[in-house]
């Protein structure tokens, strides 16, 4: 099962800085709204090397797991937009309950590694041209239909824009690269790229995005959203908006665990969304529901108290996390100026941050790759905190242009959000930096970034997997670089990676991407922003089974965690 390109003698040279890229064509049809981008909707995000003791055979790796049983599982948002996957607009909430009804052709292992999930295997070719992908067989949708490769190559090609019956948003441009999808027989698809990709086995996990949806729902004119059928562990009983979604067990699901039982464990969950931190981990504290995702700071602080003593665990980890940070729109002033953007991330005290909005939880952010990620680098050269050198680069900015370094800071209008605007401001102030604070709306934030109508926002993003997967956030052109970042070594390191097999290649290559975000400052750093899942005492298997190859499950939690290997101890 081979998913990583083989060594062949035509590597692609690394690009001098500077020469021109790729012309990213399709990228000016339409603004697209967020699907990857999950906005910072609370203060803070992190985590540290504790897992809490979990593990992927089921959490106490001296106990067998019990079938049967059903938990309530308390999520940070309702996803009103439905689950009509290559049309969704999915946070991290929406990626949990997709990964419940669900499966990914591929899924990441605790190595770093890209494997086989719903798919048996996917071969590239020499130079990485060409997939082909093998599907698991006797695998059944939830209404008994056949998972077959005709079913897959409609997938595939509704997200990529080439099926009638769907209207892809954010995804015809991820999948921009693949030229054609085939199909050679019952259980075989062939994907054929337009440029060599080894890292597009990446693609076909999209941080559980791309999930394979039955041929009645991708087909369904009208209830798309809302009639959820995949092959996943868990089958949609109904789904109340701003109430619940409950899943039952799949009977028919085609994963068992190592011993070979068959998976799910737990008879049913229910998801229900509890948007105030302080309710949702009440709610856990109390029993309401026995398990929750938090990235908030007191929230996670309480979960350990409780974990303490017994009540509750917790889930945490530091690896493969996604970033909270400042954003620069360096498409107009100030932050066109990288004098302004040295200004203000030399003004910002993050360790101070961490302690006064995460409550000391997390660990500060060194750059746009966390660790466990190639590319990853604990010093990329981005400016420490030094409130006089910032003070000088904000006069230097006004001597050069004629104006104070002053700008809108906007994020989204949570309680904790305004708290860590409020803090940023203060920093600023201290340097002799102006920035007004702008609550937005949480629903209108993604069209505002889209708009490009704002200075600086604070984001989170970049959940950790192979760098080439940030692609489309980056490359100058795109639709959701929403900093509207033109640098040609930038694109030509982003080319690079994607066309390199060698890996010691692509390692260097993303840290010289790194260290070229560090230099250009074109975001300015806060911490890791890890995911906490909190859970009754008595809930194990957070991380989910070991995978169909027989590795462990990835512990990256930036999009949720898997549910088929949840079960409850007697």
């Amino acid at each position: 099962m081979n998913l990583s390109a083989t060594d062949h003698d035509r590597r692609p040279t690394r690009p001098e800085p500077g020469r021109p890229a790729r012309t990213r064509s399709a990228w000016g049809l339409l603004l697209v709204p967020l699907l990857s981008l999950a906005m910072l909707a609370s203060a803070c995000g992190g985590g540290d090397d504790d897992s809490g003791g979990d593990s992927g055979s089921g959490g106490d790796d001296s106990a067998t797991p019990v079938p049967g049983g059903e938990i309530a599982y308390g999520l940070e948002a309702e996803t009103s937009g439905g689950w009509c996957l290559p049309e969704s607009q999915l946070a991290i909430s929406g990626i949990q309950v997709a990964r419940t009804i669900y499966d990914t052709l591929t899924a990441p292992n605790a190595d770093g590694e890209i494997v086989p999930f719903l798919a048996e295997s996917v071969e590239p070719n020499a130079d990485s041209t060409e997939f082909t992908i093998k599907l698991r067989e006797g695998v059944k949708f939830h209404d008994g239909s056949d998972l077959t490769a005709e079913v897959v190559k409609n997938n595939l090609d509704a997200y990529r824009g080439e099926y009638p019956a769907r209207q892809p948003l954010l995804f015809r441009f991820v999948f921009e690269d693949v030229a054609s999808v085939d199909v050679v027989d019952d259980l075989t698809v062939k994907v054929t790229t337009s440029v060599p990709w080894p890292a597009f086995p990446w693609a076909l996990y999209g941080t559980g995005r791309i999930g394979m949806v039955a041929q009645a729902q991708l087909d369904d004119p009208d209830t798309c959203d809302t009639n959820l059928i995949g092959t996943g562990p868990f089958k949609l009983v109904e789904w109340v908006q701003n109430d619940s979604l409950v899943a039952e067990k799949n009977p028919d699901y085609w994963q068992t665990d190592q011993d070979g039982n068959q998976l799910p464990y737990l008879d049913r969950i229910t998801y229900r969304p509890i948007i105030d931190e302080t309710a949702r981990v009440n709610a856990l504290d109390s029993n309401d529901v026995q398990a929750i995702m938090t990235n908030d700071g007191t929230a996670i602080e309480q979960i350990k108290f409780g974990a303490e003593e017994g009540r509750l665990a917790a889930v945490q980890t530091d690896q493969l996390s996604e970033v909270s940070f400042v954003n620069f729109n360096v498409s107009k002033p100030p932050f066109d100026n990288p004098l302004a953007r040295r200004a203000v991330a030399s003004a910002i005290d993050v360790e101070q941050y961490i302690q006064t909005i995460g409550i000391g939880q997390f660990e500060a952010a060194s750059g746009p790759f966390a660790k466990g990620v190639i590319g990853y680098l604990e010093d990329a050269g981005f400016p420490a905190y030094d409130p006089d050198a910032a003070a000088e680069l904000a006069a230097q900015y006004e001597q050069e242009t004629g104006q104070p370094l002053e700008f809108n800071l906007s994020g989204a209008n949570s309680d904790g959000t305004v708290r860590a605007l409020s803090f940023l401001q203060d920093q600023l102030k201290q340097a002799g930096i102006q920035a007004e604070v702008v609550p937005i709306e949480q629903a209108a934030l993604i069209s505002t970034a889209l708009g490009g109508d704002w200075q600086a926002m604070l984001f989170r993003n970049y959940p950790g997997a192979d760098p080439d997967t940030q692609y489309n956030w980056w490359y100058s052109g795109s639709p959701v670089n929403f900093g509207q970042m033109a640098d040609p070594e930038v694109d030509a390191l982003l080319d690079a990676g994607r066309e390199s097999s060698d890996q010691d290649e692509r390692v260097t290559i993303y840290e010289d991407l790194n260290r070229r975000f560090g230099s250009e400052v074109y975001q300015s750093w806060l911490n890791w922003s890890n995911w906490t899942i909190g859970t009754s005492a008595d809930v194990k298997g957070v991380l989910g089974p070991l995978l169909p190859d027989g590795s462990e499950p990835s512990p990256g939690l930036a999009p949720g965690n898997p549910v088929s290997g949840m079960w409850l101890a007697q």
